[in-house]
């Protein structure tokens, strides 16, 4: 018979003489348990080698006897070993003492490779040997069948006494030094409304960002991370199923793959990647910057006619408004040229994304949020939105209740002007506060609203910079397009290539600071006298019907 049918003779009747054979040698029922594993392990171990047995009975028993051999030696130096006094001071004892001190550190690296089981191997590693429970008990605990837990002993049994004996050197190594986490820092964005669920806020602890790092181009398992940044698989499930449920359930920063690994979830390029990609779009501001110059300057006019209701607008303002919208518009052009290159690919549908770079030193780009409501101070309709860049701070983020606020009340109902002395003690500090924050002005003893402020919808300060897309832009987008295309493809993992707008987005950031250098340096744009002034917001507002 050939040495891989051997297991074909383990019917019910000789497993049960087997065990039989086992309780009678050991002194209670757990130690039976564990010689009588010993035993399985070494026939399946048989089992998959080469060769052939003339009697397979005899054979069975032949191993049987040479594992309880083993098994007693082993057992005889454990006894040695044993001290019945004070754990401390055995400790202490462990330590002095040279050839004991080998077998404190086996045991060490035996809990410790414990630790770096995966949760289905260490549940049952724990409840056998530190709990001694029996397989048996082990099974109805776990709700799962005995032979499962005997598969799992076995083969977390198996992992352990490999490398505690391939890898003695490796983990002394490792025992030494302090965990694989160096500094890392990601510079992530957003786009849409976080109060859907903000995966950035899970991504809190070095930890995190390592987990992520490694799964950024793999997918990879609990146990492959554990051993790659030296954590316990304890640390680092827990660590996944916070990264792969994020804030909602919903969108995380990990997914999890059918075969149960993990993988990253959002778009992100290390410092090389994106330095590359930065460079193309670099390349083509000069021209990028000359063609909106010219285009500013030809519509000068048409600008200063939009519908703004403010008792003064000058250019400085309202190319200051503008500014992030050219830089997102020409990020837009760029993708709509590459939309061939990335077919049925529709857009990722979801209430916000995030995607990012590591920080490389240098961030690029800024902020831009908006909140709006309807029936607001006597209007249909209001929408608040503010910028930030690398020459202003913006005033808020996306912050909820914002109309609520008694400065962004009083700014409205300065639309139509309000008389400094129809105001009451209480209200003309809040005035006071508007002034400073640069959203009114006084005069002749009234209060205007000194940021802009559009009458229509949210569009309406834009419709003179939408027109860049009808031509004065096209050639570079196109540029852009062909070289970034190929860089996507090359860098965005497979799994997300349908988030490659996002991927373009990233690589756009130069254009926003390049094209506000531009214009501050050509005399086109003011610097604001301070970080929080008019400059960084405006209002639009609808009216009810008549």
């Amino acid at each position: 018979m050939k040495k891989e049918e051997l297991l074909k003779c383990l019917d019910e009747e000789l497993q049960d003489k087997l065990y039989g054979f086992c309780y009678a040698r050991t002194r209670d029922g757990h130690e039976a348990q564990e010689l009588y594993s010993d035993l399985l392990f070494a026939l399946v171990k048989a089992a998959k080698s080469d060769g052939e047995v003339e009697n397979p009975q005899a054979f069975i028993w032949r191993v049987a006897r040479n594992v309880y051999a083993d098994f007693s030696e082993a057992r005889r130096r454990k006894t040695d070993v044993t001290y019945q006094g004070d754990a401390d001071e055995l400790l202490r004892r462990m330590t002095a003492e040279g050839e004991e001190q080998d077998d404190e550190e086996a045991l060490r690296g035996i809990y410790r490779r414990i630790a770096f089981l995966s949760k289905a191997y260490r549940d049952v590693m724990v409840l056998y040997y530190l709990e001694g429970l029996a397989t048996a008990e082990i099974a109805e605990k776990l709700e799962i069948s005995e032979v499962a837990v005997r598969q799992r002993l076995f083969a977390a049994r198996e992992k352990i006494r490999e490398e505690m004996v391939e890898e003695a050197k490796k983990e002394r190594d490792i025992a030494e030094k302090p965990l694989n986490l160096d500094h890392l820092d990601y510079v992530i964005y957003g786009n849409g409304s976080p109060s859907s669920g903000d995966p950035r806020l899970t991504l809190r602890r070095i930890l995190s960002k390592h987990v992520l790092w490694l799964c950024r181009k793999k997918a990879m398992s609990a146990a492959e991370i554990a051993g790659e940044l030296n954590v316990p698989t304890l640390y680092v499930e827990d660590e996944l199923e916070i990264l792969t449920q994020g804030e909602n359930g919903k969108y995380g920063l990990l997914r999890r793959t059918e075969n149960g690994k993990y993988i990253i979830n959002f778009v992100l390029f290390d410092r090389e990647e994106i330095q590359k990609a930065h460079a193309i779009y670099k390349e083509i501001m000069p021209a990028v910057t000359e063609a909106i110059l010219l285009f500013v300057q030809e519509h000068r006019e048409e600008y200063l006619a939009l519908p703004y209701i403010n008792k003064r607008v000058d250019m400085n303002l309202i190319l200051w408004q503008q500014v992030h919208p050219m830089a997102l518009l020409f990020a837009k052009m760029v993708a709509k040229c590459m939309e061939e290159q990335f077919p049925n690919l529709p857009p990722v549908d979801r209430p916000f994304s995030i995607y990012g770079h590591v920080d490389y030193g240098k961030t690029y780009g800024g902020s831009w949020n908006a909140v709006d409501n309807k029936d607001v101070g006597g209007y249909a309709y209001v929408s608040f939105e503010n910028i930030g860049n690398a020459y202003m701070k913006r005033h808020f983020a996306c912050k909820y209740g914002l109309f609520k606020d008694p400065v962004t009340q009083l700014t409205i109902r300065a639309f139509d002007g309000v008389e400094i002395a129809s105001l009451t003690p209480a209200e003309k500090e809040i005035a006071a506060k508007a002034v400073e924050y640069g959203y009114i002005f006084r005069e002749e003893g009234m209060l205007h609203v000194k940021i802009l402020v559009c009458e229509g919808d949210q569009d309406a300060p834009f419709a003179v910079t939408y027109r860049l897309a009808e031509g004065p832009l096209n050639p570079a987008a196109e540029w852009v397009a062909a070289r970034l295309a190929g860089w996507i493809k090359r860098n965005l993992p497979k799994h997300l290539q349908n988030e490659w707008r996002y991927a373009n987005f990233i690589a756009s950031l130069p254009v926003l600071d390049l094209l506000l250098d531009a214009l501050i340096e050509r005399g086109l744009l003011t610097l604001p006298e301070t970080e929080l002034g008019a400059e960084g917001c405006w209002m639009t507002f609808q009216r009810y019907p008549k």
